[in-house]
């Protein structure tokens, strides 16, 4: 994997936004990585798209090599630092392209920015409605009529945020691996090299309870949630989406993207991988990329 240096910018909001770039292609492109990651994980598709575009992966606050001064409830937020950082950088129109977490920031900054975000493209994205979290019963099982809804409830679940919170304690990178060859590499993964990259960046995030509570509280459509009321602000997004999902996803289930493209409507296409699971970068490469470069070429 191609290493690329990290640059910081200052903000408005008292925030320094690390992050990598490059290229020098006519069209821009920003990709937002997901969550429990860094822009390193954006690392190979910055290699190949660097020919054609010009290409910011930045560390959203909190993760990577950014700051993490003030904590967030939204997503929305991770959006604004974004868009101070395309205004500190001198990026006018742009397409966005998020992975997973990633995605709802990008939804939200082209709800912002509507005349300077010409597309957005959407890696296996949490959809509009959010990422719904539920209660567990003493065996860990899901109790799919109780919804979490507070940040003491979510910092206390004990399958999906204690044990990455014990791991982040306590440095333990084999849990971490762990979680993430269960879930998220679970069909293939990376090179040995590139893994720990993945993992030190992994390590680096100081945000994880933020964050849950932000995408549980995500909502941009017009109706309400067992666990957040709509925004609306699905209707302020007008540019082309196109939807990238894997099959076999076991983070974001193949049905939620489905779902996020019979809400986008006519602004939506709809690509899906058959042996991919939540990271088609690392499942199928070749057809990732391939599919990515024909969305930003529109």
């Amino acid at each position: 994997m191609k290493s690329y240096p990290v640059h910081t910018l200052d903000l408005p909001s008292g925030e320094t936004l690390a992050y990598r770039a490059c290229g020098a292609g006519p069209r821009a492109v920003v990709l937002i990585h997901g969550n429990q990651s860094s822009s390193v994980h954006w690392q190979t598709t910055m290699e190949a798209l660097e020919d054609e575009f010009t290409v910011y992966a930045p560390d959203l606050r909190g993760f990577g090599d950014s700051t993490y001064r003030q904590g967030f409830d939204s997503l929305g937020e991770l959006a604004k630092d974004v868009e101070e950082f395309m205004d500190g950088v001198g990026i006018g129109t742009c397409a966005l392209v998020g992975w997973s977490t990633g995605g709802g920031v990008a939804l939200e900054i082209a709800a912002d920015l509507p005349e300077r975000v010409s597309t957005v493209v959407l890696v296996d994205s949490v959809p509009p409605t959010g990422y719904p979290m539920v209660a567990k019963d003493e065996q860990g099982q899901p109790i799919l009529t109780q919804f979490l809804t507070t940040r003491e409830e979510i910092a206390a679940d004990p399958v999906q945020v204690v044990p990455v919170l014990t791991a982040y304690a306590t440095g333990d990178r084999g849990m971490m691996r762990g979680i993430w060859d269960m879930v998220i590499y679970n069909l293939n993964q990376p090179p040995a090299e590139d893994y720990e990259l993945y993992l030190d960046a992994m390590f680096k995030q100081r945000n994880l309870v933020d964050v849950d509570y932000a995408l549980v509280m995500f909502n941009m459509t017009d109706d309400a949630t067992a666990s957040a009321p709509g925004s609306s602000r699905l209707a302020d997004v007008v540019c082309p989406v196109t939807i990238l999902h894997g099959e076999k996803d076991l983070v974001v289930p193949l049905s939620w993207g489905q779902q996020t493209f019979a809400l986008l409507g006519d602004r939506a296409t709809m690509i899906t991988f058959p042996d991919s699971g939540h990271s088609p970068i690392t499942d199928e490469p070749e057809a990732f990329m391939t599919a990515l470069k024909e969305a930003l070429r529109g």
